[in-house]
């Protein structure tokens, strides 16, 4: 029998597809996402690339008449067959574009998760809130800040507590989803810097508009067309010999 601990992909899609009432959004498609990897998904408008990764921890669920078919199995057990789908979301957590601050204090936005789950006693709590700001590069700017609210933070900082709140309830993947659309150079860097640490602890797939990032963060890099996967292969292939013309005519910016 397989350990699937020991295997080298975290995800495996099969035959994945997904349409909106009668209008096909993506697939089918197959890809794996490896353990510890951070996957970029790259493509124009329309591509399916929020729909795939929404399909991950079943927030397509949230929307209505939306039909899923094929397999998503994370660590062999099938995404679309799960009954318990706030179990499924805690192990696949999802960052997005626009920072989510919870109108709370700093500490309590990074507890809220934990406090809800009953995931670790009171008396450990702060312990668990320092642990997940450090990961995300955010501890040596709010440890004095803790009882503010969360909303006095800058965009960048924001986006940083949402990540430690997303830690903080212990997954296994993190979906990043655009984190970076609305936030300026300095603080995109510092999202990249945390993205790239975290992958020695986490699964990462990442959905982005900016072909530059994904050449700078990511491990293999797909690109998604019409709801097709077109081409998925290592970064630096993707960016410099891709196997596909369209993939090529997209990252040299003539199309999308």
């Amino acid at each position: 029998m397989t350990d699937l601990a020991t295997t080298p992909d975290h995800i495996q899609v099969a035959d994945l597809a997904v349409s909106y009432g009668r209008h096909p959004a993506l697939g089918p498609l197959s890809l794996t996402v490896r353990r510890n990897e951070i996957l970029s998904i790259i493509g124009p408008a329309n591509a399916g690339k929020s729909t795939f990764l929404r399909t991950l921890n079943r927030m397509i669920d949230l929307t209505p008449h939306v039909q899923a078919s094929g397999q998503v199995l994370l660590e062999g057990e099938d995404v679309l067959q799960m009954r318990d789908v706030a179990a499924l979301r805690r192990r696949v957590g999802i960052v997005f574009a626009l920072p989510l601050a919870l109108p709370l204090s700093i500490f309590d936005n990074v507890a809220y998760g934990p406090r809800h789950h009953g995931l670790v006693p009171r008396k450990e709590m702060p312990g668990l809130v320092e642990q997940c700001l450090r990961q995300a590069f955010l501890w040596d700017e709010v440890k004095d800040r803790l009882k503010e609210p969360a909303l006095n933070l800058s965009g960048g900082q924001q986006q940083r507590l949402c990540i430690a709140r997303t830690l903080a309830v212990r997954p296994e993947v993190l979906l990043f989803d655009e984190p970076c659309s609305g936030l300026d150079p300095v603080s995109t860097a510092m999202v990249e810097e945390t993205m790239q640490e975290l992958k020695s602890d986490y699964t990462l797939v990442l959905v982005t508009n900016l072909t530059a990032q994904a050449a700078r963060v990511s491990d293999r890099t797909a690109f998604f067309l019409s709801g097709e996967l077109v081409e998925l292969d290592d970064t630096a292939k993707i960016f410099t010999a891709p196997s596909d013309q369209r993939t090529e005519d997209y990252i040299r910016g003539r199309f999308g």
